[in-house]
């Protein structure tokens, strides 16, 4: 698989640091039924999912990739402050 950093082009996969499903963190000072919902309740789609990548062995950049978890195709790549979720660079 490949991964088309914004900042340093297509890159393997293996240079990349999986996090999960780009999901918005509760609010501090959420219920603890806020994080229940965030850390355990998540769903597991087979298609498009919205996911967050480090750029571990390139840039250090944070990237929303937005993956179809069925072929691992990937749809398109964002830096992941661009996309609102506060990464860094």
């Amino acid at each position: 698989m490949r991964i088309t950093c914004p900042l340093c082009g297509e890159r393997d996969r293996r240079e990349f640091y999986y996090k999960g499903a780009a999901l918005v963190r509760p609010a501090e000072g959420a219920d603890l039924d806020a994080w229940h919902e965030y850390v355990n309740l998540r769903e597991n789609p087979a298609g498009p999912l919205d996911e967050l990548w480090y750029h571990e062995m390139g840039c250090n950049s944070w990237l929303k990739v937005t993956r179809d978890t069925a072929t691992h195709e990937i749809l398109a790549v964002q830096l992941a402050s661009e996309a609102g979720l506060g990464g860094e660079k």
